[in-house]
């Protein structure tokens, strides 16, 4: 059934609240990270793609409280989101924006796959035309 406001309003506040605390315990082990780096030892991949999150996370994140501590102002965040799709950080998403997000790429790489693969066969005709 349908959740009455107030259930709504602490469901929107768990939310945030996870996404607050996800995003501090980022910070955390990016900072570690960041210390690592500055003693000269080498980050991997996965720990330099996390670092960049974090750090895109944070920089997110100014706009975003602007949302939060103007009063009424959190209003006009679906508005926003809406023209600009990427402005939360990524500790604020919900599963069904990362699976949107997820179907997105899959279909541009199965499209690029497509052209991809209609170029070589069409380079391969080409390729037997010129040696007969």
């Amino acid at each position: 059934g349908k959740k009455s406001l107030r259930q709504r309003a602490v469901d929107e506040l768990k939310h945030y609240y996870h996404g607050f605390h996800l995003l501090w315990i980022d910070t955390k082990v990016a900072a570690r990270m960041v210390w690592r780096l500055l003693h000269g030892q080498v980050l991997t991949r996965r720990e330099r793609r996390r670092l960049l999150r974090t750090c895109a996370d944070l920089f997110r994140l100014v706009p975003f409280l602007v949302f939060v501590i103007v009063p009424f102002m959190e209003f006009l965040l679906p508005v926003f989101l809406k023209l600009f799709p990427d402005m939360l950080p990524s500790t604020f998403e919900t599963e069904s924006k990362k699976e949107e997000k997820l179907k997105k790429k899959l279909n541009a790489k199965l499209e690029l796959a497509k052209f991809l693969r209609e170029t070589i066969a069409e380079m391969a005709k080409r390729n037997k035309a010129d040696t007969a």
